[in-house]
């Protein structure tokens, strides 16, 4: 399932709470690459959460980069992170899977 928030400065709070409740979350990302900090910058009208990605989109580094902060954030491994749509565009679909217990 895809869900969509209003951005309020808790986003990823909103969606750390769905993958608890649900295991895993499904979201859509803009990425924009090769600035100085990796960090979320808001949210788009249609939920998209825009990124700020500190890493070339060469090689997939981008997309590394990006699996690394979200699988953080999400305090879950890396493995966990997937780029399921868009490995090569701006626009990609991330699937976030829970840690079983």
């Amino acid at each position: 399932m895809l869900w969509v928030f209003s951005y309020n400065g808790t986003m990823l709070t909103e969606l750390q709470r769905v993958l608890k409740l649900q295991g895993t979350v499904t979201f859509s990302v803009r990425v924009h690459p090769g600035v100085s900090k990796t960090k979320v910058k808001g949210i788009m009208a249609d939920g998209t959460i825009k990124m700020d990605i500190a890493a070339v989109p060469e090689d997939g580094k981008a997309n590394a980069e990006l699996t690394r902060f979200l699988g953080e954030e999400f305090k879950v491994p890396r493995s966990h992170v997937e780029v399921v749509k868009g490995q090569m565009a701006r626009t990609k679909m991330v699937r976030v899977r829970g840690m079983r217990d």
